[in-house]
C-alpha cells in the first residue's frame, strides 16, 4: 500500500516514429495517385495503343509501305487499302504506322540520351562544384545560346551517310541543357543531407555517392522530364523531317509523310490527316501522361486524390 499523499505515476509510452513508407508503400501511393487521374490513365493507354499500331500494324496488311500498287493511284480509304493510296500506289496506312514507328523510336532514343546526358552533367556540376561546376554551366550557357534548329540543318545533310542515328544524337546533343540546370540545382540541395555526408566521410567515391545517392533521389524529375521530352522529340524529329533534314527516303517518317502530303491536303487528304492526325493524339498522350506522373510522383502528396463525387458527400456528411 502507498501513502495517500504520494501520487504513483506511469511514464507516458513514446509515441511511435513515422519513418514515412516504405519503397513497397511509396510504389503502391504513386500507383494509386496515377490509376486516379483519369486523363492520365487515358494518355497512357493511348500511348500503348500508338506503340502497339506503329509495331504492330505492319503485320496487319500484305502491303509495304515502299511497295506501289500501279493498279490503285491515289485511290480513297477502302477495304483494301484502308488509308487509301498514294501518287505512286503505296499503301498509305503501311506509310503511316512506319512513320509512326521510326518518328516513336527516335523520339524514345533522343529522350533516353538527353535526360542521361543532362543528369550526369547537372549531378557532377552540384556535386563537385568549384571549376568544374563553372565549366560544365558555361558549357551549358554556350549550348543554350547556339541555334540549335540552324546547325542541325547545317551538319545534318554532312551526316547523310551515318543513317537517323546520327540525327538521335544531334536532337539529343541540343535537347539537356534546361533538365542539366534543374539537376544541378537538385543537387546542391541534396548534397547537404545527412546521408550524403555519411557516405562522403565513409570514403565512399564521389561517383558512387553521385550515382547511388544522388541520381536516385531526383528520379521522379527525371521520369517526368524523360516522358516529356518524348513527345517534344517527336514534334523536332517531324518538324525537321519535315523541312527535309530529318529521316530521308526511302525511309519516311511522321514528318515526311506530312511534307509529302501538305500540296496535296486540301483534294486528297487522307494523305495528310492520318498522319498529322496521329502526331498530335501521340503529343497530347504523352503530355497527359506527364502531368500524371508529375502528380504522382510529388513527395507531397499524401494519397489518391478524392473524386469530386466523393468530396461532395464529405461535405455533405460533416
Amino acid at each position: 500500500m502507498t501513502d495517500t499523499g504520494q501520487m504513483i505515476t506511469a511514464a507516458p509510452a513514446a509515441p511511435p516514429v513515422d519513418s514515412g513508407p516504405g519503397p513497397a508503400g511509396r510504389g503502391r501511393l504513386v500507383l494509386g495517385r496515377l490509376l486516379a487521374a483519369r486523363w492520365a490513365v487515358a494518355g497512357a493507354v493511348t500511348v500503348l495503343l500508338l506503340f502497339a499500331l506503329a509495331f504492330g500494324g505492319p503485320h496487319l496488311i500484305p502491303w509495304d509501305y515502299a511497295a506501289p500498287d500501279y493498279t490503285a493511284l491515289r485511290r480513297p480509304p477502302s477495304a483494301t487499302h484502308w488509308f487509301g493510296t498514294n501518287g505512286i500506289g503505296q499503301d498509305v496506312f503501311a506509310q503511316t504506322v512506319r512513320g509512326l514507328q521510326k518518328s516513336l523510336v527516335i523520339g524514345l532514343l533522343v529522350a533516353l540520351f538527353s535526360t542521361a546526358l543532362a543528369s550526369l552533367v547537372g549531378a557532377c556540376a552540384g556535386y563537385f562544384g568549384g571549376w568544374t561546376d563553372r565549366l560544365l554551366m558555361f558549357l551549358v550557357d554556350l549550348m543554350l545560346v547556339l541555334p540549335s534548329f540552324l546547325l542541325i540543318t547545317i551538319v545534318s545533310p554532312k551526316l547523310r551517310g551515318a543513317g537517323w542515328i546520327a540525327f538521335v544524337a544531334l536532337l539529343a546533343l541540343f535537347n539537356w541543357m534546361i533538365t542539366a540546370r534543374v539537376i544541378r540545382s537538385m543537387t546542391i540541395s541534396l548534397k547537404a543531407r545527412e546521408f550524403v555526408r555519411a557516405a562522403q566521410f565513409m570514403g565512399v567515391r564521389p561517383l558512387r555517392i553521385i550515382l547511388r545517392h544522388i541520381l536516385p533521389n531526383v528520379a521522379s524529375f527525371l521520369i517526368i522530364d524523360a516522358t516529356i521530352a518524348v513527345g517534344g522529340a517527336v514534334m523536332s524529329e517531324t518538324a525537321l523531317s519535315y523541312f527535309g533534314f530529318g529521316v530521308r527516303a526511302p525511309d519516311v517518317s511522321l514528318g515526311t509523310l506530312l511534307a509529302a502530303g501538305t500540296s496535296e491536303a486540301p483534294v486528297f487528304p487522307w494523305l495528310f490527316y492520318f498522319a498529322a492526325g496521329l502526331l498530335v493524339l501521340f503529343v497530347l498522350a504523352v503530355n497527359l501522361v506527364g502531368d500524371g506522373l508529375r502528380d504522382a510522383l510529388d513527395p507531397t502528396s499524401e494519397g489518391p486524390r478524392p473524386s469530386r463525387r466523393r468530396r461532395a458527400e464529405n461535405r455533405s456528411s460533416s
